[in-house]
């Protein structure tokens, strides 16, 4: 049995005790909504750079002066699989997410559960290993242990397609690599413990790796695509939420698209903004030099750079997260009230 079909068996076994469950529980798989009007909408975001407009303009109350009388009830995730199960689960009706998560869910869902309505950012992904780690070339990650967010997460996708390109495997593809899905926080424990030796992390905790945990920057993802630009980040939007309510996931975006230009225009403000933010949700802020740093490799975009998303997809499918189809993507997208804004802001559209 090939590890491309290991991984689809376990694929599919997962969700269909996910799906089976939430059956169990009564909770439909895709809520069917009512056009009525609404006083309450359910967004997901992660505590990460690549979602600075989410993290900046839910907790000032930026969002929430946009969308008047519809109240906003947040939730905070660590990484995309746990966003697309609350998804399923009618637990948030529009999240901000990575690629690789959006198309699993799509894929999943036979293409029904989701539509990506707007990008959020590109880059902001790095694959760090320890200076101690004796670890300068490809060749040396034979035998090492590596980090990623989450089983399945954009950045986990990343890794084992990077490994896997340059002839490493997984343990359990046989391979003598092994990948450990831990919280971005608590990778850095595990890298200061040196019980592992590298991880493919989103920002800024590439750069708080670097600054607080003995690492340097393997590789800059952006490295790896053609003209550096790749979708880190993206709305998506329960579809059957986006068809009974239009009205408000278009003020959404238009909130999405208004604080991307001010932090792309006002960006030094933008960074402490965002710490200030960030402070409120965790308790801490990130040093300043890091931040920057962190924002160094990062493009803030309402632009979902499309032609990355297939890519993604590929890579996925490739080391079997996705399957044994190779992956239809042709309705995931879902961009005319983001190109409906555009026009009326006299921007060109995506």
């Amino acid at each position: 049995m090939t590890p491309k079909v290991k991984f689809g068996i376990a694929a599919a076994i997962i969700a269909a005790i996910v799906i089976s469950s939430l059956a169990n529980a009564g909770i439909q798989l895709f809520p069917t909504g009512t056009a009525d009007t609404i006083d309450t909408i359910r967004v997901g975001y992660f505590p990460n750079i690549s979602h600075a407009q989410a993290v900046i303009g839910l907790g000032n109350g930026d969002y929430q002066k946009a969308l008047g009388d519809v109240k906003i009830e947040t939730q905070i995730f660590n990484a995309g699989p746990s966003a697309i199960e609350s998804l399923f689960a009618n637990r948030v009706d529009v999240t901000y997410i990575g690629p690789n998560p959006a198309i699993n869910g799509y894929i999943k869902s036979e293409g029904q559960a989701l539509r990506i309505v707007s990008g959020a950012a590109s880059g902001g992904a790095v694959f760090v290993v320890r200076n101690d780690a004796g670890i300068n070339s490809v060749e040396d990650l034979a035998g090492k242990k590596f980090a990623s967010p989450q089983l399945g997460n954009t950045q986990d996708v990343a890794l084992r397609a990077y490994l896997m390109s340059h002839g490493h495997n997984t343990k359990e593809n046989g391979g003598t690599v092994e990948v450990l899905p831990a919280k971005n926080a608590d990778i850095v424990t595990l890298m200061l413990k040196k019980d592992i030796d590298g991880a493919w992390v989103p920002e800024p905790w590439g750069a708080k790796l670097v600054k607080e945990a003995n690492c340097r920057i393997f590789l800059d993802e952006q490295d790896l695509w053609p003209d550096g630009k790749f979708v880190t980040a993206h709305m998506i939007v329960n579809t059957e939420f986006l068809k009974n309510h239009p009205d408000v996931v278009k003020k959404l975006i238009n909130a999405h698209v208004d604080e991307t230009v001010w932090i792309n225009e006002h960006t030094e403000e933008a960074l402490k903004a965002f710490n200030t933010e960030l402070e409120k949700l965790q308790g801490q802020k990130i040093p300043e030099d890091e931040l920057a740093d962190a924002f160094s490799r990062l493009t803030i975009t309402y632009d979902p750079i499309k032609g990355s998303l297939v890519k993604s997809a590929n890579d996925a499918f490739e080391i079997g997260f996705l399957g044994e189809t190779s992956p239809d993507l042709t309705d995931i997208y879902d961009l005319g009230l983001l190109n409906e804004i555009l026009r009326e802001r006299n921007l060109p559209p995506v």
